[in-house]
């Protein structure tokens, strides 16, 4: 999985650059001996930043994605249990504003030999159930990853939606303890260097006609700015229309 995100790019302003520009984790039952491990040795090129609690680490995640304007998403990785559930409420902030973040935690075991887990809370009537679960209503894309192979379907998915604008938002992938430790012979061509060109939201020239007409008719015109201006890449183009025109303008949370 680290080797499949390393190899994953994204063009800002003509240049390429990572997708994924770092991870904040903290590290625990779950995500120690096999993801940590696996991150460490390409601390260089995906460095990782320890946080001192799961809400504000996920919350930062989220923040550097909105600031990057969508253009390159922070990973959060926890461990199981309460770990994860912490990074329920920047999933659901992130969901809710469109913001693309990739967040990775993780699971009971698969085998189930090993029950109950240290922290890990479950539903005695449907073992199939996790606090992984959780992620379910306040994510984009949601998985959890039993079987090694399945991340050759699942992680070009899950980018897929995190990347287009349309689909944007917080993605969950749940990691088994036992399965993060397996091997597979991946195919080479599955670390292949892929480039992202990430859509700009055009305008709608039919909207634009409208949006004119009403300020042309109006007595005190306003502009409400929504994030579509920052991701579209138009924020000196209605910067400088509100500026000519003395047209005061406001923002959306977005």
């Amino acid at each position: 999985m680290v080797r499949w995100l390393l190899s994953q790019k994204t063009e800002i302003d003509g240049e390429t650059a990572p997708l994924f520009p770092g991870v904040f984790g903290i590290f625990g039952h779950g995500n120690v001996t096999s993801l940590a491990e696996a991150l460490y040795p390409h601390r260089d090129q995906l460095p990782m930043w320890r946080g001192q609690n799961e809400q504000s680490m996920a919350l930062a995640a989220m923040a550097f994605s909105k600031a990057r304007l969508r253009r390159q998403i922070m990973i959060a990785t926890t461990s199981v249990g309460p770990g994860s559930t912490n990074m329920v409420t920047a999933a659901a902030a992130a969901h809710a504003n469109r913001i693309p973040v990739l967040l990775i935690s993780g699971d009971y075991f698969t085998h189930r030999i090993v029950d109950p887990v240290l922290q890990q809370v479950e539903d005695f009537s449907d073992p199939s159930i996790s606090v992984s679960d959780t992620f379910k209503p306040v994510t984009r894309y949601w998985d959890r990853i039993v079987r090694p192979e399945q991340i050759i379907a699942t992680l070009p998915q899950a980018v897929a939606v995190m990347v287009d604008p349309a689909t944007a938002g917080p993605v969950y992938l749940g990691l088994p303890q036992d399965v993060q430790a397996m091997a597979f012979d991946f195919p080479v061509a599955f670390f292949e260097e892929k480039v992202h060109n990430i859509r700009r939201p055009g305008p709608d020239v039919r909207e634009i006609a409208g949006a004119a007409a009403v300020l042309a008719a109006a007595e005190k015109p306003l502009i409400i700015a929504g994030g579509g201006v920052r991701y579209s890449g138009a924020i000196e183009e209605v910067t400088a229309f509100a500026e000519k025109r003395g047209i005061p303008v406001v923002e959306t949370v977005a």
